[in-house]
Formats: C-alpha cells, structure tokens, sequence
C-alpha cells in the first residue's frame, strides 16, 4: 500500500524537492517538483504562482544535470504562467548559451536587466553573448537577433524601501539572486507574513522604530498593502510625514481606495501643511466610506485650519 508520503501536499513535496537540491541530489529533487505540479494541475489558474516556481525550480535541476532543452522547456511554461520570472529567465538564458542559441540568450538577459538592472549575472552574460555573437555574425550580429520584449513597469522591480536613516537606500536585497531555488515565492510570503506579524506585535508594545525594521524586511519580501499602511501608521507616530506620505502612496498604488491609506495620508498631508492634499484624500475616503466619523472629524479640523 502507498505510504503516508503519498498524500503529501504541494507546498511540502516543493519544500523537500528544495532540501534535495541543496544536497546536489537534482534527480529526486526534480521528481518531487514534478510530483507537485501534478497535484497543482487540478488547482488551474489559482495556483498560477506556484506551479511557476516549481517549473523553474525543476527547470535548475535541469541545468544542473545539463538537460539544456528540458531546462528551456520548464522556463518557458514558468514563464507563461508568471511572465518576466528572473529566475526562469536566467536558467533559461543559461541553458540556451549552453545550446549555442546565443542569441536567444543574450535576448533572456537583456530581459532580466530590464525587470532589475542590478542582476550582475545578466550583465555578465549580455558581455558574454556580445561576443559570441559578434565572432559568429559579425559586426551586423544585432540584425539577425529575435525581438527583445518590453518589460511592464509593473513587472519591473522597485527596490524602493526606504528605510528610516537612508532615504532612497535602492540596495536590493542580497538574498534576491542566489542561483538556486532557495526562497520560492510561496516561502517568502510565509517570511513575509511571519515579520509583518513581529511588526504588528512592536506596534502592539508601542515600539514604533523597531517596528519599522520588521515591516521593511517584510516588504522587501513582498510588497503589501497592509504593511505600507502599518509602516505608516509608524511613521506618523515618529513623527516622519514624509516617510508616511510615501508609503501610503505605495499602499494606494496597490489598492486604489484602500481607507486607512488614505486617512493616513490626509493625517501625514495634514501635519506637513498640505492641506489641500489632505482634503482630497479625506473627500477620496469618504466617497467610499461616507459615515467613517474618523475622516469626518478630520476634514471638520482641516477645514478650520
């Protein structure tokens, strides 16, 4: 009879597929992501994400047993789920130089460089594939290249966490490359999560800055309304107006009529005596929320000022 194994979830056959990964074991590795992509089948578009990861992780398994076309083959579906994946377009990238289709690798990464331009891998083999291509084509290499796509600005990554002592601080985080499938998407929103929860329990005990740190990993991680509001929120009790303008305005970006971004910017906007941007905000809230007596009360005080 088949073990309890065989009942395991996704979440953790993609998790043990990672632990043989780390122990150079990418044959089982790759038969335990392939085992989670057939439970995710079912899931269809709700597990859109997941199943991108899986497909590229399965796809470094690939690499690594240089199994190039299957690599490509992996990236591309990671990639049709979730498009401009780095990951999936970086193994594929290494997969087609390693095929010798180097122009199609130097298309991956010069794809890669428009989602993040600090990816030194991508510039590294942008230099590579140049000079492959130029002793294979000559100097008209560019012309018998396939299109490079046009990344979404929303697909490109914003390292813009400003941190309380460094504003503007673009770093990007350092764990956000590691050639392997380490942090998958669905392990970093647990990460997340658990650090948004470690700020809400500083707010809790009233210590705002620490508080501030917890919320900025976690959005390092992944970007969330409800942690720019609670960074925010911090940010109005230290006092820091500017800081709290900004992250509301991040929090609107991701949900347009999100309340508490708003009223807490209209405060923010109020402190730093914009008044005018404070009034449209409240007004934006209470189109959503006519009796919300907190905005009310506020656009009573602003309209005395």
């Amino acid at each position: 009879a088949p073990g309890p194994a065989m009942a395991a979830s996704p979440g953790a056959l993609h998790r043990a597929g990672n632990e043989e990964f780390r122990r150079g074991q990418y044959g089982p590795a790759a038969a335990l992501y392939t085992r989670a992509l057939e439970l995710l089948e079912a899931a269809g578009e709700a597990a859109a994400e997941e199943r991108s990861a899986l497909l590229a992780n399965r796809a470094a398994c690939h690499l690594k047993d240089g199994a190039c076309r299957l690599c490509v083959a992996d990236c591309s579906g990671a990639l049709e789920l979730v498009p401009f994946g780095m990951k999936p377009l970086l193994r594929r990238a290494a997969a087609y130089e390693a095929l010798e289709r180097y122009g199609l690798a130097y298309v991956d990464y010069k794809t890669v460089l428009q989602v993040d331009c600090t990816v030194q891998a991508a510039h590294d083999g942008v230099n590579r594939m140049t000079k492959a291509l130029l002793e294979k084509d000559g100097v008209n290499w560019r012309q018998k290249l396939p299109p490079i796509p046009t990344v979404p600005v929303s697909a490109q990554t914003r390292w813009s966490v400003p941190s309380a002592g460094a504003p503007g601080a673009n770093a990007p985080p350092a764990t956000a490359l590691r050639g392997e499938p380490g942090e998958t998407t669905a392990a970093g929103t647990e990460r997340a999560r658990t650090l948004k929860e470690e700020g809400n329990e500083l707010v809790k005990k009233g210590n705002h800055k620490k508080a501030v740190e917890k919320y900025s990993e976690s959005l390092q991680l992944n970007q969330e309304c409800a942690t720019y509001t609670n960074r925010a929120l911090c940010y109005l009790t230290l006092k820091q107006y500017k800081e709290a303008v900004q992250d509301c305005t991040e929090a609107l970006r991701l949900d347009p009529k999100n309340v508490k971004a708003l009223y807490r910017r209209a405060q923010a906007f109020k402190e730093l005596k914009d008044y005018k941007s404070s009034i449209a905000d409240v007004k934006s809230l209470l189109k959503t929320e006519p009796k919300n007596t907190a905005a009310l009360r506020l656009l009573q005080e602003l309209n005395r000022a």
